[in-house]
């Protein structure tokens, strides 16, 4: 690095930067949306797989929702696509990191933690394009919101920035990988018991006993839950304490905990990593 690059480092803003280097990233990872569609139709074809599914093969042998299933499905199929969206950052940094991009990176006068903002905030507008394909889904099949457009509204943003939050842990993971078919199976391989022992698809209450707490303190599960209360689906039967009681609460406590668990060990794992 030159020095005059050096001097344009040292007088840069750590955070506005941050942001500014981070956003075209991110802009780098999004066009490749338009460069390679196929890549976004099948993750786009999983979802709505799962969304057909549930409502009309498994729905009918599921009770204990206190309401419309296919009411009840639609929060945990969101929550689980925001989560399993995350795999694309870890496959995405192996990748980088297999061909020796993150190394041009690191060439570059830009700051250290911009790569790994740039792939988790391009993660949460690919997000939000996949929730409109499913929000269209849902509706075709008997998804209904009845507490407004606000709180509609407040519903989604949480969910984003939940599943901004997973993207960090991807990330991290991502990091560690050796190449981008194991990264493929690692970046998903965490998230099915995160999101199938949850209240995503059946109320905590048909849990057995020793599961119960486990899936009660699962943040899914109170994104989950937060999603049907502000949209005013069924929410099956609420058991359990503060995280249940109080879903939304203990979701932004989720994920700024997470955040600062992992946004330093992801950017210190960046600064430490070699091309494979």
């Amino acid at each position: 690095m030159s020095q005059a690059d050096l001097s344009l480092q040292r007088s840069r803003p750590i955070y506005g930067w941050a942001l500014h280097d981070g956003w075209a990233v991110a802009k780098r990872d999004l066009l490749k949306i338009t460069r390679v569609p196929e890549s976004w139709f099948f993750s786009l074809v999983q979802p709505v797989i799962f969304v057909l599914l549930f409502a009309f093969v498994f729905g009918g042998a599921i009770s204990g929702t206190g309401g419309n299933y296919r009411e009840f499905l639609m929060a945990g199929i969101f929550a689980q696509t925001i989560g399993f969206n995350g795999a694309n950052t870890t496959v995405g940094l192996a990748e980088d990191l297999t061909k020796g991009i993150l190394d041009r990176f690191r060439s570059l006068p830009m700051a250290p933690s911009a790569v790994v903002l740039g792939r988790t905030t391009a993660d949460v507008f690919r997000g939000m394009l996949t929730l409109a394909a499913l929000i269209i889904t849902g509706l075709a099949v008997g998804w209904t919101i009845h507490n407004g457009l606000p709180k509609a509204i407040a519903a989604f943003a949480l969910l984003l920035f939940f599943g901004f939050a997973l993207s960090w842990i991807a990330a991290w993971v991502g990091l560690y990988m050796p190449n981008a078919q194991v990264a493929n199976t690692a970046g998903l391989i965490w998230l099915f018991p995160l999101t199938f022992l949850s209240n995503a698809f059946v109320p905590l209450d048909t849990f057995p006993s020793w599961l119960k707490p486990f899936a009660e303190w699962n943040p899914l599960s109170s994104v989950v839950l937060a999603q049907r209360e502000l949209f005013g689906n069924p929410t099956g039967k609420i058991v359990g304490g503060f995280p249940q009681q109080s879903p939304i609460v203990y979701t932004m406590l989720s994920c700024l905990l997470i955040l600062l668990i992992f946004v330093p060990l992801a950017v210190r794992k960046y600064r430490n990593s070699i091309s494979r």
